[in-house]
């Protein structure tokens, strides 16, 4: 199966989609047995809520910058996140 000797919550995103790019190639295949294949897929929807979990905290943190005629950054505000 996958190599799971780090947790998930150590991972990071790119790590995190990495390995669930390998589940869903594994899954794919049709090559796992039926226990292995239950096993992947818990395992790939917490890597899948994972990377949700990153990208909504990544957007939550990025700012739209105003720039002024000055060419100098101005009023940033958070970007509506939905």
């Amino acid at each position: 199966m996958n190599d799971k000797s780090k947790p998930i919550s150590e991972m990071s995103f790119e790590e995190a989609m990495a390995a669930l790019e390998q589940v869903v190639s594994r899954l794919e295949s049709g090559n796992a047995a039926l226990e292995d294949s239950i096993d992947l897929y818990t395992y790939g929807t917490e890597l899948k809520a994972y990377c949700e979990t990153k990208l909504r905290d990544a957007q939550a943190k990025i700012e739209k910058i105003t720039v002024g005629a000055d060419g100098q950054a101005s009023g940033a505000t958070p970007l509506d996140v939905e």
